[in-house]
């Protein structure tokens, strides 16, 4: 089955409904640095390109990236994340209150900021990676003061994402604050997951797995439609969870939700880049459910969004004008 398109007048009027709408985004804000330069030949050190360094530019990640998409759609974006005491925790505030996003930052001394330092060719080409971090779960002090403030800014929010890259800050006390606190205020919960955490996240609202973390919580491979019916519904078995929007690259999308299980066909024209592409889909996702989509209409501008994204190098956003122009073609 086909899940059936959203028409552009709906797609507006969802829309029009992100300015003012609340998503509290919480997990492992990361930064990305970009070391770029021309490559002209290899050291005689030893068998490596000698890259001549040009310029550098920083880009936020993980869960700051799904704030940064959640703002860069015009909606409102608050960031709970752990970071070092450390220049790439300054860096990361500076960065989320340009692009307008509320930091609620927890610094943990004994820690760094997770930073990916990537080295790169003009064309885009990667040559090396280097990353810093403390990937060891958040405890005691910090753990509680995470918790504090999901319970402070749950209070405001219209929807809460869990942004999970197993660096720490995702824990089961955690989750299970951001649950309670979503019941209270009878908000939706959406996680991007990771395997190791799968039983944490019961639940939540909707859990977006792309096919290979399906696949390893289904144990089962996935090649077809009837393939990712199963493996949804088992992963919706294990996590616990009420929905699952399950991301297949190419293939596009599969969504179980009440009353719905239905392929969404990739979006993309062409793909440079898929780093950060759940990020977009997670955070369109939530926002459209908090401007007050459905689960199936979101999943429509959310596979829109992550379309526009992969055309793009390193971790990218979306703005409205653009997403609506997507939807239009796509109505053609």
């Amino acid at each position: 089955m086909l899940l059936p398109s959203v028409q552009p007048e709906r797609a507006r009027q969802i829309t029009n409904s992100f300015v003012g709408a609340h998503v509290l985004v919480i997990g492992d804000a990361m930064l990305d640095k970009f070391v770029v330069g021309r490559v002209t030949r290899l050291s005689p050190e030893a068998p490596v390109p000698v890259v001549a360094f040009d310029h550098e530019l920083h880009r936020m990640g993980g869960s700051a990236n799904v704030a940064n998409n959640v703002a860069a759609l015009g909606g409102s974006a608050t960031l709970v994340a752990v970071t070092g005491t450390d220049e790439g925790a300054a860096t990361l505030t500076r960065a989320c209150r340009e692009a307008g996003i509320a930091p609620a930052l927890v610094g943990d001394p004994t820690r760094l900021t997770t930073t990916k330092v990537r080295v790169v060719t003009e064309r885009n080409q990667q040559v090396a990676r280097i990353d810093y971090e403390v990937d060891a779960e958040i405890r005691d002090e910090i753990e509680h003061r995470v918790i504090a403030e999901i319970q402070k800014h749950a209070r405001h929010t219209s929807a809460i994402v869990i942004s999970d890259y197993l660096k720490g800050c995702i824990t089961r006390a955690v989750v299970k604050a951001a649950v309670a606190a979503a019941a209270e205020q009878n908000v939706p919960v959406l996680v991007d997951p990771k395997i190791p955490h799968v039983d944490y996240y019961s639940g939540t609202t909707v859990v977006t797995p792309n096919h290979h973390e399906a696949e390893i919580a289904a144990n089962m491979r996935v090649r077809s439609e009837d393939d990712a019916r199963r493996a949804a519904r088992l992963f919706r078995e294990r996590a616990q969870c009420q929905s699952v929007l399950m991301t297949r690259g190419d293939q596009g999308m599969w969504l179980l939700a009440d009353g719905v299980e239905a392929h969404l066909p990739a979006a993309a024209r062409e793909v440079a880049d898929v780093t950060g592409a759940g990020d977009t889909v997670i955070a369109t996702l939530a926002l459209a459910m908090a401007a007050g989509a459905t689960i199936p209409e979101a999943a429509r501008l959310a596979n829109e969004a992550a379309g526009i994204a992969v055309a793009r190098f390193g971790p990218a956003t979306v703005g409205v004008t653009e997403l609506l122009k997507a939807i239009d073609a796509a109505a053609v």
